[in-house]
């Protein structure tokens, strides 16, 4: 399986980008050192790869239950006529909502949301209910929340194990 995008990344593309999904707070003199580049080399590379589009942020990642927000949940949502969650709210009306992707099949939307507790989760469907109607599975644990994309040679096994179990 060959990855399909708009520009053909190099191996110092890749090398650049795994460095950074592990450390985004990383100077441009130590990325360098790291893959063997100078500093004003490994900025200018870097600089393409944000006006292509391949790196789109920057930022901290925080751990929900760390902000009294410990119970998450995925919410798949079909939106009644004329009240798609899309064209008729805005995020700042649920501020919940850590995720949101538009869906294809028998739900429009998928939400992975936060929240403080059981009620709180209660109160937030019911301000989500008057969108449409929603089937809500609760995170019992999370085996895989974060993964670095490394697709420069990428392994596919095509028939892997049947019993084997996901590790991060």
């Amino acid at each position: 399986m060959a990855l399909q995008s708009e520009k053909a990344l190099d191996s110092t593309d890749w090398k650049i980008l795994r460095e950074l999904q592990r450390d985004a707070r990383i100077s441009f003199n130590e990325l360098g050192k790291r893959i063997g580049m100078s500093s004003p080399s490994v900025a200018e590379r870097v600089h393409k790869l944000e006006d292509a589009g391949v790196l789109t942020s920057y930022g901290a990642q925080v751990d929900p239950a760390r902000i009294g927000l410990p119970l998450l949940a995925f919410i798949q949502l079909r939106c009644f006529s004329g009240a798609c969650l899309f064209k008729t709210s805005s995020a700042e009306q649920f501020p919940e909502v850590l995720e949101m992707h538009k869906l294809s099949g028998s739900h429009c939307t998928l939400l992975k949301v936060a929240v403080s507790s059981m009620q709180h989760l209660e109160a937030f469907n019911e301000r989500l209910g008057k969108h449409g109607d929603q089937v809500t599975s609760i995170v019992t644990s999370s085996v895989l929340a974060h993964r670095t994309i490394d697709w420069e040679k990428p392994q596919v096994d095509l028939h892997p194990p049947t019993n084997s179990a996901w590790k991060a």
